[in-house]
């Protein structure tokens, strides 16, 4: 559920933890959830389109009391209408400096910052490119789970969680189904990605984002308020974690059918 609520600002000293973080990182992704009053007024004001947004399902695996998240691990898999499907293995929060050379020099490994109305977190996660049919053969137990993860990713996983089940151990959390849109607006310098997360039991979490480079990140934050604030969309509200909420949803499916 949303409120109305107005996040806590970040303290001058988490502000600059945050831009020491934000500068040795790949990338900076703003993000805003909407509370659920607003969600057809910003869609007017943004003139979105529902007809124009890509499909896509999201698969999480993790034990069934979600072990790994409370190490901070998600792994994670996903069908994109139209597109290669991927899995990744992310950990967070990290700090740059401290992940290991044989992970953090891969091309397929990406440091990032996430910040919100008041908070952020640094992730670093493993991504995977798989053929578009690769992921439900997987999900339906007609190949294991482990298929979906390279040798890369499975040593990031065994070295964030080193205690955990192996990755064919894991229970499936999902699919939840998604709709994405990327939009170009007028009076906006770059890119702003609209997600609908649809849970099985009817309720939304929808949330805007732009990326940016690391050393744009404080610009580019100031141009989304205002941006945003002109066009009448709230900026205040619970801030809710698509991928906790999933979690905490399907763990909660699975507690009750066994």
């Amino acid at each position: 559920m949303t409120s109305d609520t107005t996040p806590p600002a970040l303290l001058p000293q988490d502000l600059m933890q945050m831009m020491e973080l934000v500068q040795r990182s790949d990338s900076i992704e703003l993000k805003l959830t909407l509370p659920a009053s607003s969600y057809r007024s910003a869609a007017r004001s943004l003139a979105i389109d529902p007809l124009d947004a890509q499909i896509r399902q999201v698969f999480f695996f993790d034990t069934p009391d979600l072990a790994l998240d409370r190490s901070g691990v998600v792994v994670r898999a996903r069908r994109i209408q139209g597109r290669d499907s991927d899995s990744t293995v992310k950990l967070r929060p990290v700090v740059p400096s401290e992940v290991p050379a044989r992970f953090r020099d891969s091309s397929q490994f990406v440091v990032e910052v996430d910040a919100m109305p008041g908070g952020y977190v640094c992730s670093g996660s493993m991504k995977h490119a798989l053929p578009p049919g690769a992921v439900l053969p997987s999900t339906t137990g007609e190949r294991p789970l482990r298929k979906l993860f390279s040798k890369e990713q499975r040593a990031f996983l065994a070295a964030c969680a080193p205690d955990g089940p192996s990755i064919d151990d894991l229970s499936i959390l999902g699919p939840i189904f998604v709709l994405k849109l990327k939009l170009n607006p007028a009076g906006f310098s770059r890119r702003l990605v609209v997600e609908m997360w649809l849970y099985p039991d009817g309720s939304r979490v929808v949330e805007l984002s732009t990326k940016s480079r690391p050393e744009e990140g404080l610009k580019v934050a100031l141009e989304a308020r205002q941006f945003l604030k002109a066009r009448g969309i709230p900026l205040s509200g619970e801030q809710q974690t698509k991928t906790r909420t999933a979690l905490e949803f399907f763990a909660a499916e699975l507690g009750t059918s066994s």
